[in-house]
């Protein structure tokens, strides 16, 4: 059984309350609403975190600390297996072949060459970084690999 045959059980599924159409629907009227006030209106409500005025809680609590999270480098990770069969022998294989080959999918991100999978083809390969075992398996395979 596949995901795309799953369906819910025979009975189990309700079709939604139609609200509105009238007072024999059982919600007519006020619609399920309530009587009156802000949240009764058309288009009212409040904002989420919205505490009638009170000071909301995410002002009330105090900030502490300093996270390094905005600054991270996230690498887009290609393995030295996916490089062999893709290119040739002797090719040179930088940021743009990889996007056109489909190995990565944005140009702008870093790049990292990770060391899975047999490479057997001499590339010269140009990446953001690489793993000890990639440059090991890239020069084994008579290629060459150029930080930038």
């Amino acid at each position: 059984m596949g995901i795309h045959e799953l369906r819910p059980a025979p009975g189990s599924k309700r079709k939604p309350k139609r609200m509105g159409q009238g007072t024999a629907s059982g919600a007519g009227r006020t619609a399920g609403k309530g009587t009156k006030g802000q949240k009764a209106r058309s288009g009212g409500g409040v904002r989420p975190g919205f505490e009638g005025g009170q000071m909301p809680l995410t002002r009330r609590v105090p900030k502490r600390g300093f996270s390094n999270a905005r600054f991270k480098r996230t690498f887009q990770l290609v393995n030295v297996g996916r490089l062999g069969d893709h290119f040739e022998n002797g090719g040179e294989v930088g940021i743009p072949e990889m996007l056109m080959a489909g190995l990565i999918g944005d140009a702008k991100r870093p790049v990292k060459i990770l060391g899975d999978g047999e490479v057997t083809v001499a590339l010269t390969v140009k990446a953001n970084a690489f793993s000890a075992q990639a440059v090991a398996k890239i020069e084994a395979a008579g290629g060459k690999t150029e930080v930038i």
